[in-house]
């Protein structure tokens, strides 16, 4: 097919078709019998050519230039229309090229559906794109790149402008879709007009973009919203130049404002929830001429309907906190960055300070709101610091790690809590967690509860992550050497629940040997799983790692571990597993690493299990997890055997001895004793213990012995010193008084007399105390007293002779 171009010569039209860069040169341009591989048309000439392959849009691009001159005479304002007609089917690029004085400007008002513009280098859905440049005097400036379908309605620039249209091979779009008008001069770079007249956000890039800012120069972005609609401006990207003069800023002229224009750094929270339309500035400055710098902006203005919440305000007290910050954001934050075209949730700390991400620091009070259909899509992460310096002051004070009323009273979930506690040389932190104990998370043991706790031990050299846990478990302690960051994660709604029951505790401690202790109560009814910290990655190389098991003392424990060998190999040094109970005489169990682990074994005492690493060789890592379950101590059923049957044995023993005993009382002979005349008898506090006088009774004449009191063989070891008095009754000669006689001392020696210095003891117990010496009857005594003294072998609450008195004997 050939095709013919006609250009008037006052069109000032010109016509390029030229190669594709980087496609081969197997098509041409055939001119009658001329080859050529690219053609232009001139104002006033007209060509007729074809091309020599059937698809020449995949080797050659068009560009239609049109000059207007607005300087030295009449510009052509109104629609700009695509001319000529009758083009090739050809990637094509309109452009218009318009010089005029900087004293007067130039309006580019675009038809609905209006422009959209993109990042440099994006392409639009349709490929139909507009570029729009600013010249003043040799200078360009690339205002911008646009796709059709937005809301940029208008441009107005200060002298010449430079506008293209790019169009694909196969755009049937037979309009330009812009007009030309005249306006004053703006005194500024440009003006561009955004209209918003629903919910919709638009994203604006600052001139040149993403290079520099022309220096020292101003432009405005004007935005159309109706006064029902609420906006808000974010500054996604932007950077600063190096100013010698004036500074750098934008400026706000807001709707019922008393302060228009209202100044902002770029570094600001920019304003929000801006009911109706309002303008923004981007002010440049005098740059270093060395080191000018780059001043860039990148912004999204968000339109929304006024939120039901929109005056609710949540008070956030954190005046009495001390080095924390609560930071509120969307889900995600700070991986996630969502689309812009995402419906927008904001945080306002005050009705013009709104942001997609807020932070709240300690020691002041804010008032919140939130401009968000759906708050379930935003969370809260909060930080709080915690140090020691001196031990003496803090080592006395224990650290409550919960997370305070004031952020779980907020409609927002909790995402995490992070407690940053450093601690300096010397000084060590406890964990602790007095009632609900911690569960370490472990494959066979795994967390379901609404929140864990990930606890990483941390120094400028290494980095131990001790491990996830969470409550309901049998850690009541940790001790950890270094700095400690402890992170509480949620887990669903649920923990709005549980924050109320939180016990978790710390405390600064002084220095402990092994660089992690764990002290452990287990669950009687449950099988509790332990396994060393940096499980991924291994145990780091010369880290000792100790556990604590507490066995009550009415229970066993039983220790095992879930594998044989610990699976390394050492480079330098040894790794060692040592378990020792906590009993006197207790032997130590040590296995290193080339030994087998031990095998499952029953642990009556506290004990210990300690793991220490070596150097790992490369690619082998230390990785150990063993377990613990509790069980009542059993006793063995031999143990209860022989229990019972020595129980049985000495029972037998015992009657036979009442046997063969009571069959001697009836055999032996009565006893007789001797009255001892060497004791006082005054025996004081015992006025009338007899109802008759020592002289009308028969107190001192003896009735039957019993023979427990005997005490005979004790005078025959006495060598012959003393010889007792048998058989004969000696009346006593002395005189009489009111009292018994007192009883003598357990002694049988005659030559021994008390101490007349000696004071006598109390009495213990108020009974009658007399005591009296007895000695075995010789044989050939009378037999006849036997059963009489087996007759009175009775009550002895009285005297003798008072009983034999009443029972009707007489001597």
């Amino acid at each position: 097919a050939s095709f013919m171009i006609s250009l008037r010569t006052a069109d000032n039209i010109t016509v390029m078709i030229k190669p594709r860069s980087g496609v081969s040169r197997s098509c041409q341009i055939r001119i009658k019998y001329v080859y050529r591989p690219e053609l232009k048309i001139k104002p006033g000439e007209n060509v007729t050519f074809s091309f020599t392959c059937s698809t020449p849009e995949k080797y050659f691009i068009m560009d239609i230039q049109k000059n207007i001159d607005c300087v030295s005479g009449p510009c052509p304002f109104g629609d700009v229309h695509l001319y000529p007609v009758g083009l090739p089917r050809l990637n094509r690029t309109f452009i218009w090229d318009v010089k005029a004085s900087t004293k007067a400007g130039l309006e580019l008002k675009f038809s609905t559906p209006w422009l959209r513009q993109i990042e440099p280098g994006g392409t639009c859905p349709d490929f139909v794109s507009y570029n729009i440049s600013s010249c003043i005097d040799t200078a360009v400036v690339n205002i911008g790149t646009f796709c059709r379908n937005g809301s940029v309605s208008r441009v107005k620039l200060l002298g010449g402008v430079i506008m293209s249209l790019h169009l694909p091979w196969d755009s049937r779009l037979t309009t330009s879709g812009f007009s030309i008008a005249n306006r004053a001069s703006i005194k500024r770079l440009c003006i561009i007009e955004s209209i918003l007249k629903e919910e919709s956000s638009v994203t604006l890039m600052s001139p040149n973009y993403p290079l520099g800012f022309p220096e020292d120069e101003l432009m405005t972005w004007q935005f159309v919203i109706p006064s029902s609609m609420r906006a808000s401006v974010f500054f996604h990207n932007y950077s600063l130049s190096n100013c010698e003069r004036k500074e750098e800023r934008v400026e706000y002229y807001l709707p019922g404002s008393v302060s228009n224009p209202e100044v902002f750094k770029l570094s600001d929270s920019q304003p929000a929830n801006i009911a109706g339309s309002f303008n923004l500035s981007l002010q440049g400055c005098d740059q270093d001429a060395q080191n000018p710098g780059i001043l860039r902006l990148l912004l999204q203005v968000v339109v929304q309907h006024p939120q039901i919440d929109e005056n609710v305000t949540h008070l956030v007290d954190l005046s009495k906190e001390w080095n924390m910050t609560v930071t509120i954001h969307l889900e995600g934050w700070p991986n996630r960055i969502p689309p812009m075209s995402e419906p927008i949730c904001l945080i306002c700390k005050d009705p013009r300070a709104c942001d997609r991400v807020v932070t709240l620091v300690s020691g002041a009070i804010y008032k919140i709101s939130f401009l968000c259909k759906d708050l379930s899509r935003l969370r809260i992460t909060a930080e709080k610091g915690i140090s020691c310096v001196d031990l003496r002051w803090c080592q006395k004070k224990v650290y409550s790690l919960s997370v305070p009323k004031v952020i779980t009273q907020l409609p927002i979930q909790l995402h995490k809590f992070i407690w940053k506690l450093l601690a300096p040389d010397l000084i060590n932190i406890e964990i602790t967690s007095p009632s609900l104990k911690l569960q370490q998370h472990v494959p066979e043991q795994r967390c379901n509860t609404s929140y864990s706790y990930s606890i990483v031990s941390a120094t400028p050299q290494t980095e131990l992550n001790v491990g996830v846990f969470c409550p309901g478990g049998s850690i009541e302690k940790i001790q950890m050497r270094n700095n400690i960051t402890i992170s509480l994660k949620t887990f669903g709604k649920g923990f709005l629940n549980e924050s109320n029951h939180q016990d978790l505790k710390m405390s600064f401690v002084p220095h402990i040997k092994d660089e992690c202790t764990f002290t452990v109560r287990p669950n009687p009814k449950a099988k509790v799983y332990l396994q060393t910290p940096n499980w991924s990655y291994g145990l780091p190389p010369y880290v000792s790692i100790s556990w604590y098991v507490i066995v009550p003392s009415k229970q066993v424990a039983r220790l095992g571990f879930s594998k044989d060998r610990m699976d390394i190999t050492c480079e330098t040094g040894r790794a060692y597993v040592n378990i020792k109970e906590e009993a006197l005489g207790a032997e130590e169990t040590v296995r290193r690493e080339d030994e087998l682990l031990p095998k499952p074994r029953n642990m009556y005492h506290d004990f210990w299990v300690n793991v220490s690493n070596c150097k790992p060789v490369e690619k082998t890592q230390l990785i150990l997890q063993f377990w613990v379950t509790l069980a009542d101590k059993q006793i063995d059923l031999g143990v209860i055997l022989a229990v019972v049957a020595g129980v049985g044995v000495l029972v037998a023993i015992g009657l036979t001895v009442c046997c063969v005993k009571k069959k001697k009382k009836k055999s032996q002979n009565p006893m007789v004793g001797v009255y001892n005349t060497n004791v006082n008898t005054q025996m004081p506090g015992k006025q009338g213990l007899f109802t008759k006088g020592r002289k009308n009774n028969e107190s001192h004449v003896y009735a039957v012995i019993d023979d427990a009191m005997v005490y005979g063989h004790l005078l025959k070891e006495s060598n012959g010193s003393v010889t007792p008095e048998v058989d004969v009754y000696r009346p006593f000669d002395g005189p009489m008084g009111s009292l018994p006689p007192s009883p003598p001392p357990f002694s049988f020696k005659k030559d021994i007399k008390p101490s007349p210095n000696t004071e006598e003891p109390l009495p213990l117990m108020d009974t009658d105390p007399d005591t009296y010496t007895f000695a075995h009857q010789k044989s050939g005594q009378s037999e006849g007293g036997g059963d009489k003294s087996e007759e009175n072998n009775g009550d002895t609450s009285m005297s003798l002779l008072e009983n034999k008195e009443q029972n009707g004997l007489g001597e």
